[in-house]
């Protein structure tokens, strides 16, 4: 896994010890970052279910000025800390040791951020629940995107209040990318 664009392109991470995450592929990183923006003019990330903090730091090296982590395993924070360190972006990285739908009832006051992504272990996805919550609690911005990695089998709807399915990316017969954005009355139009 490396860093693969932005201030810090080609910069090593290092993967969570065990097999309790699945880190995003550098090949779906990259794809990704194509279709919701190459580069950014500051905002800020949260990264939920963290892992090594990939997603997250690849927004940072991109231009997001402050990545805000959650993950609640030991060895993943360390990993996300030191990854960090690796990138020389620990004052622009904060991590939150808990469980995902705790921490986001704290993190309302911090937001709203500009990209927020879900990325669950897939046996473990809430996450219409957590797109639900994200939308009437504002963690958005206006022009903000929610990216939710999941498994193939599950399927999101296609409105969550107003938020809105602006794509969905198959990458394989196991990963699947919905994402999300505010519909604008413009558009609702």
């Amino acid at each position: 896994m490396r860093v693969i664009s932005g201030e810090r392109k080609g910069t090593r991470l290092k993967a969570v010890p065990g097999t309790n995450t699945r880190p995003t592929t550098d090949k779906v990183k990259e794809s990704l970052f194509n279709v919701i923006g190459p580069y950014f003019a500051g905002g800020k990330a949260l990264d939920l279910y963290a892992g090594s903090g990939g997603l997250g730091i690849e927004a940072l090296s991109r231009g997001c000025e402050e990545a805000i982590f959650v993950e609640q395993h030991f060895k993943a924070v360390k990993t996300i800390q030191e990854n960090l360190e690796a990138t020389r972006m620990t004052e622009r990285g904060r991590i939150v040791k808990k469980d995902v739908n705790t921490a986001l009832g704290e993190l309302v006051s911090d937001g709203p951020f500009k990209l927020i992504f879900l990325d669950p272990p897939y046996a473990k996805e809430q996450l219409a629940e957590q797109v639900a919550f994200i939308e009437k609690n504002g963690l958005l911005t206006a022009n903000g995107v929610v990216v939710c990695e999941h498994g193939t089998e599950t399927v999101l709807p296609d409105v969550v209040g107003r938020l809105e399915v602006i794509r969905r990316l198959r990458y394989s017969d196991v990963v699947s990318i919905t994402l999300y954005e505010y519909v604008t009355e413009e558009d609702a139009q």
